[in-house]
């Protein structure tokens, strides 16, 4: 279990993300076509897995607008962004905002996901959803950067995550 704050509230996750080294779990998202995406449709694929609450608060939109504006030029990376928002959600928002360089993905059929990477905010206003985490893998999906991100309003380490690449 790890602590991080929700505006300056103690907040404990499920568990701890995976170790930077280790290989990334494997998951079942779904995707905005409502079809499932696994780690294994990434095969051979850098992966830059950005894990938040939910789209609809600012914090969550500016990470995700941010880190697609700022991969833009790199056709050999995925960015995913995991939450337990809708995927219809997820289609609504990438809409109005133009991303189309980004893969939005919701863990709401199998609530695996937060078990395998420990994401779930146990506690506070916020218990249920996910906590504020970036994850970078490697082509064969080692972990090579990861951040938990310690108060959940705040955005995560760009630079470092990017640097990680």
């Amino acid at each position: 279990m790890a602590q991080i704050t929700f505006k300056d509230e103690t907040v404990n996750t499920l568990g701890d993300l995976p170790a930077v080294g280790t290989q990334a779990p494997d998951f079942a998202l779904i995707n905005t076509d409502l079809s499932t995406l696994t780690l294994a449709n990434l095969k051979d694929m850098k992966v830059i897995i950005n894990i938040f609450p939910s789209v609809d608060t600012g914090v969550c939109a500016t990470q995700l607008k941010t880190f697609c504006q700022r991969i833009s030029k790199q056709d050999d990376v995925v960015l995913l962004f995991v939450s337990l928002d809708l995927p219809f959600a997820f289609r609504r928002f990438c809409a109005a905002e133009g991303i189309e360089n980004a893969l939005t993905a919701s863990d709401f059929r199998s609530l695996t996901f937060a078990e395998d990477y420990g994401v779930e905010m146990q506690d506070g206003p916020l218990a249920g959803l996910y906590a504020r985490a970036t994850l970078v893998l490697d082509k064969n999906h080692k972990i090579t950067y990861s951040e938990l991100v310690p108060e959940i309003t705040k955005e995560p380490n760009y630079d470092a995550a990017l640097a990680a690449l």
